[in-house]
């Protein structure tokens, strides 16, 4: 019984530290340096299962370029106007920062509710293909539970019925 208690004990406590190490900004990561477009791509998806990338498939030995793979954001008109879409269901979006909004570029931070973890999300546009290329990833950890696939999904759902 004694070590049933002692482990239940020492749960609650690792618990209480994360949950204080979030609070007070821990684990929020650091912001990369590497965002952003270069030679047309964004940066490619993280080493690990925490990020998806609509240009995934433009690294062919990358280790998660299946996983990371996600269509990217198709729209019809005015590519700017797409954008600014997206970058109004982004100032929607509990716990999301738009930091960089620029003409066929935006750069947003989400934010967890309880730990404060951030992750990162770009949009692209990419006029001569006709789309929006997308990536979103988690700074920390080494699996996202699939957040950022699902934040992606929830934003084109918004940006598909606007």
């Amino acid at each position: 019984m004694k070590i049933l208690g002692f482990a239940v004990l020492f749960f609650i406590a690792v618990a209480a530290a994360l949950l204080v190490a979030g609070q007070v900004g821990l684990l929020t990561g650091r912001t990369p340096k590497n965002l952003g477009v270069q030679d047309g791509r964004l940066k490619p998806p993280s080493q690990t299962p925490n990020s998806v990338s609509s240009q995934a498939n433009l690294y062919p030995d990358h280790p998660q370029k299946d996983y990371a793979l996600i269509a990217p954001f198709q729209f019809s008109g005015d590519g700017e106007k797409a954008m600014a879409r997206i970058a109004e269901i982004l100032k929607r979006t509990d716990r999301t920062v738009v930091v960089t909004q620029e003409p066929g570029y935006l750069y947003a931070q989400c934010t967890t509710k309880l730990l404060k973890f951030t992750d990162d999300i770009e949009f692209w546009l990419d006029k001569s293909a006709g789309v929006i290329h997308v990536r979103s990833a988690s700074r920390l950890g080494q699996k996202d539970f699939n957040v950022n696939r699902e934040r992606v999904e929830s934003i084109r759902a918004q940006f598909t019925t606007n």
